[in-house]
């Protein structure tokens, strides 16, 4: 199974072109405005793109980040609509997502939280037993707490079922240990594409007495220079370096913070 899109839109998304492996959980990082959006409705089929073209394997699930539901609908109704819309249903795992996460079954939608139609949203997608679950700001709405929890409940169906997962965020911090691909996206472009811990292992911050260039080859990401030090971001693979000069591995969010002031 992958997921591909290429060069999808002339205004929104430009010359984005990526392929994910099955199983595979890809974040899809950037600032607000910068496409994610977009490229979830494209690859969900609810944008078609004006040139390339967009291809999904297999059965999809999209959240989007405002969650849509009928107001006056019981969380129990949801359910029912859910099994009566999909021809494949798997009623056990949305009624457990919900008995997870302490959802009552008698409300109606319009009188929960806004993190408990998170869960209600998340039940009904999974409960769908999609190949592919697309999910826009899935926690934006929950509590750092619960924010873990169905991290690592989503990643046990990854695990368990085979599914490929791909998230937006604008929060760093909620792909750490998670996805184990970055899609990092700016002003409608797709800026850095690759596995996370072997793009942690290229990016090498050198420091060291004040310079015009580093001391080791390689795109640099940015520079910064004081009086007496200069600091280098290498995409370098971890060359190693002489005194004064040293070397360090870059944290994830350094990386992403780099790659989107350079891009702006």
């Amino acid at each position: 199974m992958s997921v591909v899109a290429a060069e999808v839109s002339k205004w929104a998304i430009r010359g984005v072109s990526f392929e994910l492996p099955p199983g595979s959980v890809t974040a899809v990082v950037g600032a607000n405005g910068s496409g994610k959006s977009t490229l979830l409705n494209v690859l969900a089929g609810h944008l078609p793109p004006e040139s390339g073209h967009a291809a999904v394997a297999g059965r999809v699930a999209y959240v989007p980040q405002h969650k849509p539901m009928y107001k006056g609908f019981k969380v129990a109704d949801v359910l029912r609509f859910g099994r009566r819309m999909n021809t494949r249903w798997d009623n056990d795992l949305a009624d457990a997502w919900l008995t997870r996460f302490k959802v009552p079954r008698r409300l109606q939608i319009g009188d929960l939280s806004g993190g408990q139609r998170t869960h209600v949203t998340l039940a009904l997608a999974l409960g769908a037993r999609p190949d592919v679950l697309l999910l826009d700001e899935p926690l934006s709405e929950l509590d750092p707490l619960a924010r873990r929890k169905v991290m690592s409940s989503l990643l046990t169906e990854v695990t368990d079922n085979g599914m490929t997962l791909v998230f937006s965020t604008h929060v760093v911090a909620e792909i750490g240990g998670v996805a184990d691909r970055l899609l990092l996206m700016h002003d409608g472009r797709l800026i850095v594409d690759g596995d996370t811990d072997e793009l942690l292992e290229d990016h090498v911050l050198y420091t060291g007495p004040h310079a015009s260039r580093p001391p080791v080859e390689g795109p640099v990401v940015s520079a910064r220079h004081g009086q007496a030090q200069s600091s280098f971001l290498v995409r370098s693979g971890g060359e190693r370096v002489d005194e004064p000069w040293t070397a360090r591995y870059v944290t994830l969010e350094e990386l992403v913070v780099a790659h989107l002031e350079r891009a702006a």
